[in-house]
């Protein structure tokens, strides 16, 4: 007798079960998890956007507190900036003084007996030479501190001998003489008046320059002001601007 198998076709083992509602109910679904998450992504972006506009906001607010806060502050900065200048103008000055005061008392020393000075000129520089002084043509030439040295010595030698003597005054760098003449009268003109060395005998009236060109020359920069804005109280007070000299 044939055998007969009685479990159900969808039932048995390692048989195909037909779909009882087909591929449809798939589809349905897929659409529908795909139509969820197009929502979320929109929802998402959104959302994003409004939170980068708000932020956006905030920070143009920010900005225009800031700018606001700086335009009050801007007095202050033009004062440190003209502040920097002084002081720089000032270092300069102190930087550029020539010490007069070491440079006489080292000639006071070295001075020999037989030299007579009947004038003696210091300057800082060419155009800065001090009224009633007398002036030495080679002064001109040195841009720098300076002595214009006008008188006698014994003879030639003698005005050899200052010459020594000179240079060793601290920070001497050279020494000129336009004229040494025996016996005769040495005349420099500073403006309309004269200086005139009288000498007499075996003495000899000379010119001198001494030169310090190793210093600083005078400071001559100009302090450059900015406009500072006086737009509150707070701000009037650093408006005050000056030049140094």
């Amino acid at each position: 007798m044939r055998p007969v198998n009685l479990i159900p076709e969808e039932e048995r083992i390692g048989g195909v079960r037909p779909l009882r509602s087909g591929p449809t109910a798939y589809i349905v679904v897929g659409a529908l998890v795909a139509a969820l998450l197009g929502v979320t992504a929109l929802v998402t972006t959104n959302n994003r956007i409004v939170d980068l506009k708000t932020e956006a906001t905030e920070l143009e607010a920010d900005v225009a507190t800031t700018e606001a806060k700086a335009q009050k502050l801007q007095a202050y900065v033009d004062f440190k900036i003209v502040r920097e200048q002084r002081v720089s103008t000032v270092t300069s000055l102190a930087d550029s003084r020539f010490d007069w005061e070491r440079v006489m008392r080292e000639l006071a020393l070295i001075l020999p007996d037989d030299v007579l000075l009947s004038s003696l000129t210091a300057s800082a520089s060419p155009g800065a030479s001090p009224g009633g002084g007398a002036s030495v043509s080679l002064r001109s030439s040195i841009p720098g501190p300076a002595l214009e040295i006008v008188g006698c010595a014994k003879g030639h030698e003698g005005v050899a001998g200052f010459i020594q003597a000179v240079k060793d005054i601290d920070g001497v760098t050279r020494v000129g003489v336009p004229s040494s003449i025996q016996g005769g009268a040495s005349s420099a003109e500073s403006g309309s008046a004269s200086e005139t060395a009288a000498c007499s005998g075996d003495t000899a009236s000379f010119q001198m320059v001494v030169a310090f060109d190793a210093a600083p020359l005078p400071a001559t920069t100009s302090e450059v002001t900015p406009e500072v804005a006086a737009s509150s109280p707070e701000a009037e007070a650093p408006a005050e601007t000056g030049s140094e000299e």
